[in-house]
């Protein structure tokens, strides 16, 4: 197993996933697959996690799948690797079970360039201009900030969700970028709040027309997250779902994915006939779930998710409504 596994992590190029610690990774993954059976728990996954992690998740998916999927999974305990609001999500839509986040460090700058109060109060400043305003909001937003929302919606179904509202004015939060993507794509008015994901807006056009220039037969694959001058470069714009798929469906053989690096190494892991460059920008929060912190969150059950009911009930439906809309 331990021998499997270094043959495999050495497509990632990288020197930390020697045979010493891809034998721990094994031990543990074994530990861990376990624990999932005495606990009737199961790993959700984000795919910007470790690639480790990969090894011991149920499901491994976008915002919108894992949002889907937490939403009919069968089991009592969810161990959700990923990040606070994504942990969040699952405990809205599944109050009666225990959710854990292996480390309750793992945020969000996304997240916290937004709040609850502060929604509602400029909500109720834009409805004196835009009486019909209906707030959208990214899932990458706390329990408090959905609550306070017409709607969530992600990156791959942003547009949709924004076309299926009858509303004219539509006030778009918390990432900018997201906000630009989707006004390009409708004729609605989007006011945008003033937020982003650190890891996409640090992406110049620069570093996309170096590798253009160096490897024009190259394929460039963009997250929505990312500025629109680093859009306006790419072949493709799409959730990392999205990403996935034309990959898998797509004749070329070389991509640039230009989102958060741990993406690339899922695919470079499940498409090894396959290459795939990093743009590469890491994610400090979604990178602070390990196995080791997995595996004693199911051991001990530690850092269970908890939200008050009220705000729970209004974050549900919020998503409930995104997953009817979108």
């Amino acid at each position: 197993m331990a021998s499997d596994l270094w043959t495999q992590f050495q497509r990632l190029g990288d020197e930390g996933y020697d045979r010493a610690r891809c034998a721990e990774i094994a031990a543990l993954a074994a530990e861990i697959r376990e624990l999932k059976g005495i606990r009737k728990a199961v790993v959700l996954a984000h795919n910007y996690q470790r690639p480790e992690i990969f090894e011991v998740a149920d499901f491994i998916g976008d915002s919108l799948e894992l949002a889907r999927k937490a939403a009919t999974v069968d089991a009592d305990v969810i161990v959700f690797c990923g990040v606070h609001f994504m942990a969040e999500t699952a405990k809205i839509l599944n109050p009666q079970k225990t959710v854990l986040l292996p480390n309750l460090a793992a945020g969000c700058s996304l997240a916290d360039s937004i709040t609850g109060d502060a929604l509602a109060e400029r909500r109720e400043e834009l409805r004196k201009l835009y009486p019909d305003l209906a707030v959208v909001s990214y899932v990458n937003t706390t329990a408090e900030v959905k609550a306070e929302s017409d709607v969530c919606c992600t990156s791959s179904n942003a547009v949709r969700i924004v076309e299926a509202l009858p509303n004219q004015n539509i006030l778009f939060t918390p990432d900018e970028n997201l906000a630009a993507y989707v006004q390009s794509q409708t004729k609605k008015n989007i006011v945008a709040w003033n937020g982003n994901c650190y890891v996409h807006h640090q992406i110049r056009p620069e570093h996309i027309q170096r590798v253009r220039e160096a490897m024009p037969h190259v394929q460039v694959i963009a997250h929505p997250e990312c500025r629109a001058d680093v859009l306006a470069l790419a072949d493709a714009v799409l959730s990392t779902s999205g990403m996935i798929d034309y990959a898998k469906k797509s004749k070329a053989h070389e991509f640039l994915i230009v989102t958060e690096c741990g993406l690339s190494d899922r695919l470079l892991l499940e498409l090894p006939e396959k290459k795939f460059y990093k743009a590469c920008k890491l994610c400090q929060y979604m990178k602070m779930i390990t196995l080791e912190e997995t595996a004693e969150a199911l051991r001990s059950l530690r850092h269970p998710i908890l939200i008050e009911e009220d705000v729970r009930a209004r974050a549900e439906r919020a998503i409930r409504r995104m997953l009817e809309l979108g």
